[in-house]
C-alpha cells in the first residue's frame, strides 16, 4: 500500500478538463446534471448515465454529450457506460460516481427487505461496481480521477435514515481505502460529503428543512467543491460541504494500526501508508 498524496486544496478551477473525457453517473438531474454541465462547459467530453432515459437524452442533447442507460445496481450496466466512453471517444479520464437515492427506511415491523437491497444496490453497490468497471480504462490512460458523491451522512449519524447513513459511510470508507490502493496507478479517488442539497432527492424533507429554517446548499455550491477536488494532486480525502463554512477534507482521528502483541507497531505495517495526512492524531 502506498502513502497518500498532500493536499493541494481550495483551487480555483482552470481549463484542466478541456479535452478530458468524464463519465458521470446519475447524471440526469440534481448534482449529476450540475457536474455534467459544468465539465462539459469546461471542454469535456461528457459520458452521462443514467436510468432516466429522457431526461438524461435531453441533458446530453444539450450539452452535446453522450447518453448511455444505465442502473448502476447492474453491474453489466456499469461495463456498458464504460464502453460508451471508451468506444465514443477513445478512453476515460475522470469518473463520478454520483448515483445515488434516499431510503426512506424505517427499522421495526415496517422494514422492507426489497428496499433496503435496491438502496444498498444503488448507494453502495453502484460506486464499488462503477470504479471497477472503470478501473481498466483509466489504467490504460495511465491515471485517472474519481470522485463519489458521499455525504455529510458518511460522517455524522443520521437517526431519520439510517440505512442512507450506512450506505454513504461505506463509500466513504471505500473511497478511502481505494485511494492507497491506487497511488502508484496515478488513479486519484476522492469523496464529495455534502449536506443537504436542494435536488430532488429531498423529497418531503424539503419542506420540513426549509419550515425549521435549515440552510439547503444550491448545486453550483457542491459541483464547486467536485471541480476544486478534479483540480487538486490528491487522493483519499473525503471533503465535506456545509452552508456558511469553506470546504475542506474531514479530519478523520487516526485509528492505530497492527500491533504485536506488545503494542509496537506490526512488522509488516508501514504506519505512514496506512495514516492520511489529514487524520489526527
Amino acid at each position: 500500500m502506498c502513502n497518500y498524496r498532500s493536499v493541494n486544496s481550495h483551487m480555483a478551477p482552470t481549463n484542466s478538463m478541456a479535452g478530458k473525457v468524464a463519465l458521470v453517473t446519475g447524471g440526469a438531474q440534481g448534482l449529476g446534471a450540475g457536474v455534467a454541465r459544468r465539465l462539459s462547459g469546461l471542454g469535456a467530453k461528457v459520458v452521462i448515465a443514467d436510468v432516466n432515459g429522457d431526461a438524461g437524452a435531453a441533458l446530453a442533447a444539450d450539452l452535446g454529450a453522450t447518453f448511455v442507460h444505465c442502473d448502476v445496481s447492474q453491474y453489466d450496466d456499469n461495463l456498458a457506460a464504460v464502453a460508451a466512453a471508451t468506444s465514443t471517444y477513445g478512453g476515460l479520464d475522470t469518473v463520478i460516481l454520483n448515483a445515488g437515492v434516499a431510503s426512506g427506511l424505517t427499522m421495526g415491523e415496517q422494514f422492507d427487505v426489497d428496499r433496503y437491497r435496491q438502496v444498498m444496490g444503488i448507494n453502495l453497490d453502484g460506486v464499488v461496481f462503477g470504479f471497477n468497471a472503470a478501473l481498466p480504462a483509466l489504467r490504460a490512460r495511465g491515471g485517472g480521477k474519481v470522485v463519489a458523491t458521499a455525504s455529510l451522512a458518511g460522517l455524522t449519524p443520521v437517526p431519520m435514515d439510517p440505512v442512507y447513513a450506512a450506505n454513504k459511510s461505506a463509500v466513504v470508507a471505500l473511497v478511502r481505502s481505494l485511494a492507497g490502493l491506487c497511488a502508484d496507478e496515478g488513479i486519484e479517488v476522492n469523496a464529495v460529503c455534502p449536506a443537504f442539497a436542494d435536488t430532488a432527492i429531498l423529497g418531503e424533507l424539503r419542506g420540513a428543512l426549509v419550515t425549521a429554517g435549515v440552510p439547503l446548499l444550491s448545486v453550483d455550491d457542491v459541483v464547486d467543491v467536485f471541480l476544486t477536488i478534479l483540480e487538486a494532486d490528491d487522493s483519499g480525502q473525503c471533503w465535506y460541504v456545509q452552508p456558511g463554512r469553506p470546504a475542506e477534507p474531514f479530519a478523520f482521528r487516526r485509528a492505530p494500526g497492527p500491533r504485536t502483541a506488545a503494542g509496537s507497531p506490526a512488522p509488516a505495517a508501514d504506519p505512514k501508508s496506512l495514516a492520511n495526512p489529514h487524520d489526527t492524531p
